[in-house]
């Protein structure tokens, strides 16, 4: 069966998913009964401690895992059955790859996936990024690896972007440029965005909605106008309010975990192509 194309129509997808559970490999549980409905053109923050479950969630999402039958639809398609065009998912692992660490030069690269025919695309991209095209791969640091991946990555027309952590590595400057070019491609096609996210400098106005996660469930969900209703002006500390809530949040999520005391608790590591899962692999910490 062919893949199905998440833009038909020229209607936003959306995000569904009733009752999803994951087990890592070694038994350990990764998601217990997740339950999501992001509208389509939603801009959604994914927020929660190291070791929620957001990679988890995010690659379930993007098809890199596999998720039970009749849990996730997309659009309302279940990728896993018919598979899906549009989705593009970025996460932290691609700058480990050896071949961005080689001699070669930027063009190259932006051409190789369709620089040349999404020429404004890239042109914009390569602007707000500050991507020098004289790089050579092989003599910039990460941050400059993270500018040419995320220009890689955003250069064909997507319909579903999740990011885990993408832009950690970018400065200030350039972050905010990328998260408004984010928000002005759903203000202007359709697309659906999720971006799991420890920094929140510039975001108080970027997202239309938060999921907040805590060791493997979703706790909160809603769209920001609910939670700034919600929102307690009393105990200001000088954030954002979103800043604010988010702070509570892990707040609490820690002390309902407690003392970590040597508990297996998930996470993920990224590894060299060695014969051991490859790139983006994610492990449970050993018992």
């Amino acid at each position: 069966m062919a893949p199905s194309d998440v833009t038909t129509g020229g209607t936003a997808p959306s995000i569904d998913v009733k009752a999803l559970n994951y087990l890592f490999p070694d038994g350990s549980q990764g998601l217990k009964d997740v339950i999501l409905d992001l509208p389509p053109g939603s801009r959604t923050l994914l927020i929660g401690a190291n070791g929620a479950g957001k990679t988890t969630l995010l690659r379930l999402l993007s098809g890199k895992r596999m998720a039970p039958a009749g849990t996730v639809h997309i659009a309302g398609v279940d990728p896993f059955k018919e598979g899906l065009e549009g989705v593009t998912y970025l996460g932290l692992e691609w700058v480990l790859n050896p071949i961005v660490r080689t001699d070669i030069d930027v063009p190259t690269l932006l051409s190789s996936i369709g620089g040349d025919y999404y020429k404004e695309r890239r042109d914009e991209l390569v602007d707000i990024l500050d991507i020098d095209l004289a790089w050579r791969m092989h003599a910039v640091s990460d941050g400059e690896r993270r500018r040419v991946q995320l220009a890689m990555g955003l250069i064909r027309p997507w319909s579903i972007l999740l990011l885990d952590e993408i832009t950690v590595d970018l400065d200030l400057l350039s972050r905010s440029n990328f998260l408004q070019f984010l928000k002005r491609e759903t203000q202007t096609r359709p697309c659906t965005i999720v971006y799991a996210t420890h920094i929140l400098d510039n975001l108080a106005d970027w997202p239309s909605h938060l999921v907040h996660m805590s060791l493997g469930r979703v706790k909160q969900v809603g769209s920001m106008e609910d939670f700034n209703a919600r929102a307690d002006e009393g105990q200001r500390t000088g954030n954002s309010r979103l800043g604010e809530l988010v702070l509570k949040w892990l707040q609490e999520d820690l002390q309902e975990r407690g003392p970590r005391n040597g508990k297996p608790n998930q996470g993920k590591t990224y590894e060299n192509l060695d014969g051991k899962g490859g790139y983006g692999q994610e492990k449970a910490p050993p018992k």
